[in-house]
């Protein structure tokens, strides 16, 4: 599942690396875990439609940068 911090400014630790954060900057592809399911529930992550993500990465793709 793909998810983001649900606010900006907020990190998120990650399951396998706590010195790693899931920010509002960037969707992450997650396990569909117990420890993000719960954090997803306390609402300090949210999830992001594939979809979405992926037109993003499109866009991303035309900004003229390469």
């Amino acid at each position: 599942m793909n998810v983001k911090a649900a606010a900006p400014g907020l990190q998120v630790p990650k399951e396998d690396n706590p010195r790693a954060y899931i920010t509002d900057a960037e969707a992450v592809d997650v396990p569909r875990s117990a420890y993000y399911l719960r954090v997803l529930g306390d609402g300090d992550l949210v999830e992001v439609d594939e979809a979405a993500v992926k037109t993003n990465a499109k866009k991303g793709d035309d900004d003229g940068q390469r």
